[in-house]
């Protein structure tokens, strides 16, 4: 009776009120797949398009670097886009962006929510101080979790209490000037006790300087890298193999501050980017920095480097800042009429030798030592209708690796892509982060097709497949493998009305439970999605479904709703989610949305309903409070997990709330 009253209440707030998702938030939501939200690659996407939304581009100012700072857009549009703006001038309205052939009405849509046609400038010139003190501007963001339930280690095993929160501030001035500190801490982390004696178990601070003059980027205190394809040198987002057909392979290279709350997969120290000479650009980067790790056999070695971020219990705490790593390199670029080309070095030291355990074969050929480096040249040619892009590489394993692209567009209608990778299971770079299968740049050779279609105005079809080998043992298959994916996904779109479906198989080998040989096992995913948008209201209808076949078979389907409303300056959003899987392996993943800069993409599995409500208001043009109130309800148990993440009750529920103040 608990369970209807809750669902009937849900349902008439709903229907009496209910902020649209973002569009690049349903783009983010469409080409999400399960390696993408498994790993940080789809958070890290998603803080760097908030951080565009929140300081959109001036369309009329705009350099083809900021343009590649659009991760959605092909190599082709940002030619296509920099050739108008230079043929015809600037925009008087975003409605010219129609205009260009190559961008189709997703990606149009998708700019209107990072740019803007402003006054067109006669170049950019160099700020003053006073100039950037009086024109610059503040936003300052917290938010906390009040979760209304107990877990085991908030009574004993946590060191702190079970309360997650984090604070943001940033002053901008323009694109050119950013400064930004970050303070973050998840439940069960000492607050202004233990080790956390300076408050926030995580702190993100940087200065970010961009066009002036020569200088075309400074970054000092923490930040984020990228250098051609990520073969190397990649602590930035990674593309997934929907977000690579979309894109066809952007490769651009990208040096930012790192103003996400994530405490793994960033530099510390400076890095700078200068032209040299016309169409020759030099970056120079340096890093020291502390990392998690947990320890050797003596007290001279670490087994593993860390990436959870988490320092809940001792033994997490114990593992924070074990070891140090020292990074030092630099990238040469030349780019001349759609031709480009790169060098990227470094040198990687660290504090301790890193001496996994190689008693598993799949561990033998993982990185090992205290001292390491890597080299890598990436190349491309952009056209109208042809894009070349790749990257090789090797380092002191003595392997090589290599992934290159080619994609065709032969019309706006129709675009092809191939991409091959092949990568050496002796190969190994600690920065790296590029297309895989496997999730690691090591031990994998494939070739995968993708196609985009839009036969008529409506219509949209993305196809892949992609092959992979894996020639050494790796983990869950103790002999050479391989695996074989495939998706389609239809687009039908008219008006302010979008059905979307996708099916998705991959066959995959694995050993048998006594590991003594492989098997082959297939995971099916679909999806079907039905919106509409009309008057400040908007409405989303979907299903997934999982069904997973290895040694046994596991089935999982959700069905879902989203109802929003916005009015001036009251925005309302809900969601109902009924789940029913079989098990974990037929878990269903679903985009969520949650307060600013918090990303959410969770995994349901069991038996139960999960349900949200968001409200957000704009007190003026300077404060914005946000909450959200969201409940899980499981059918088929009496707790939630297990260990010190056990909760007692078949029902979790959390309410966060966020304020966020500019001037």
């Amino acid at each position: 009776m608990k369970r209807l009253l809750t669902l009937l209440l849900l349902a008439v707030v709903l229907h009496a009120s209910a902020q649209h998702t973002e569009p690049w938030e349903e783009y983010l939501d469409q080409l999400g797949e399960t390696e993408d939200v498994e790993t940080e690659t789809w958070e890290a996407m998603y803080d760097v398009l908030s951080e565009l939304a929140a300081r959109p581009l001036n369309i009329n100012t705009a350099t083809r670097e900021d343009l590649e700072r659009l991760p959605f857009l092909t190599p082709r549009q940002v030619e296509d886009l920099s050739e108008y703006l230079y043929k015809y001038g600037p925009m008087r309205s975003l409605g010219e962006l129609s205009m260009i052939e190559s961008l189709d009405p997703t990606r149009v849509k998708l700019l209107g929510c990072f740019v803007f046609a402003g006054q067109p400038a006669g170049g950019r010139q160099l700020p003053t101080l006073q100039q950037v003190a009086h024109y610059g501007r503040h936003e300052l963001t917290a938010a906390g979790r009040l979760p209304f339930y107990t877990r085991h280690g908030d009574v004993n095993g946590y060191l702190g209490y079970k309360y997650k929160h984090w604070l943001r501030y940033v002053f901008s001035y323009g694109q050119q000037v950013r400064i930004g500190l970050t303070g973050a801490q998840d439940a069960g982390e000492p607050f202004f006790a233990g080790r956390n004696k300076a408050g926030y178990d995580f702190y993100s601070f940087y200065l970010q300087l961009r066009d002036m003059g020569r200088l075309k980027a400074l970054v000092a205190g923490r930040y984020r890298l990228k250098f051609g394809l990520g073969l190397i040198l990649n602590n930035s987002f990674g593309f997934g193999k929907m977000a690579t057909l979309s894109t066809l392979g952007n490769s651009s290279a990208s040096l930012r501050g790192h103003s996400s709350r994530s405490s793994a997969n960033f530099l510390q120290g400076a890095a700078a980017t200068v032209q040299v000479v016309p169409h020759v650009e030099l970056t120079g980067f340096f890093s020291y920095r502390k990392i998690d790790a947990t320890p050797g056999a003596d007290s001279s070695t670490i087994q593993t480097i860390l990436k959870t971020g988490y320092h809940r219990t001792q033994t997490e705490m114990d593992h924070k800042n074990l070891a140090a790593q020292t990074l030092a390199g630099g990238n040469v670029a030349w780019r001349w009429h759609g031709l480009h080309a790169g060098i990227t070095g470094f040198y990687t030291s660290l504090d301790h030798e890193l001496a996994p355990q190689s008693t598993q074969r799949f561990r033998r050929y993982y990185a090992r030592g205290s001292r390491f480096w890597n080299l890598s040249a990436d190349y491309g040619y952009t056209s109208r209708a042809l894009t070349l892009s790749g990257e090789t590489a090797t380092g002191d394993c003595g392997a090589l690796a290599t992934i290159n692209l080619l994609s065709w567009q032969p019309s706006s209608r129709l675009s092809l892509l191939a991409l091959q990778r092949f990568y050496s299971y002796r190969f190994y770079s600690l920065m790296s982060r590029s297309f895989s299968e496997g999730g690691a740049e090591q031990n994998e050779s494939g070739i995968y097709l993708g196609a985009t279609w839009r036969p008529a105005s409506h219509w949209e079809l993305m196809m892949y497949t992609d092959y992979s080998h894996f020639a050494w043992p790796r983990y869950g298959a103790n002999a050479p493998s391989h695996a074989w994916d495939n998706l389609l996904a239809v687009t039908w779109r008219s008006g302010r009305t979008a059905i979307y479906g996708r099916y998705r198989i991959k066959l995959k080998q694995q050993d048998n439970a006594e590991k003594t040989a492989l098997i082959s096992g297939t995971e099916q995913r679909g999806r079907l999605a039905f919106s509409y948008e009309a008057d400040g209201w908007g409405l989303k209808t979907q299903a997934d479904v999982m069904n997973s076949h290895w040694q046994g078979n596991s089935l999982g389907w959700m069905a879902s709703q989203n109802l929003s409303w916005q009015r001036r300056r009251l925005h309302l959003y809900g969601s109902v989610g009924y789940f029913h899987t079989a098990d974990y392996a037929s878990r269903i993943y679903t985009y969520e949305r949650g307060l600013l800069y918090d990303f959410s993409f969770p995994a349901f599995s069991g038996h139960g309903i999960r349900y949200a409500l968001i409200v957000r208001t704009d007190l003026g043009s300077h404060v914005m409070l946000m909450a959200k109130l969201g409940s899980t309800d499981y059918f088929d148990r009496d707790h939630i997990s297990s260990g010190y993440q056990q909760i007692d009750r078949s029902s979790q529920t959390d309410l966060d709330i966020q304020l966020r103040l500019k001037f």
